[in-house]
């Protein structure tokens, strides 16, 4: 079995870094702080932002209610306050389903390359 070396992992990531991993704006970020209770990030004393994984998972929640589902903010509001774990795990497993969606179009599509070759070298 190859050797394959783990990626490094930051425990702490900084508003910006959040910001262009999640393609929203940074003052989103800082707004849905100030209205969502379960998005508290640690701050240093200059008041810098550092997020954990944990935060970036609720960050993602938070979008998927407010810009897929459609939620309003206080709807999201009330659906988190009362359903936040539920709400976590129906997150999680639509990623670990899109995860598996792509790997079988990768898959299809490795496929279908070796076939059409197949089909050429045959002729």
């Amino acid at each position: 079995m190859a050797y394959k070396e783990k990626e490094i992992e930051k425990l702490y990531y900084s508003i910006g870094e959040v910001s262009e991993m999640l393609s929203i704006n940074a003052s989103t970020i800082r707004y849905w702080e100030k209205e969502f209770d379960i998005l508290k990030p640690k701050k240093n004393a200059k008041g810098d932002r550092f997020f954990t994984k944990e935060d970036i998972e609720k960050i993602r929640l938070i979008y998927r209610m407010l810009k897929e589902k459609g939620y309003t903010v206080d709807g999201a509001k009330t659906q988190l306050k009362d359903k936040y774990e539920e709400e976590n795990r129906k997150m999680a497993l639509i990623e670990k389903l899109n995860k598996i969606r792509g790997f079988l179009v990768e898959m299809k599509s490795q496929i279908e390359g070796e076939n059409s070759l197949a089909q050429k070298s045959a002729e």
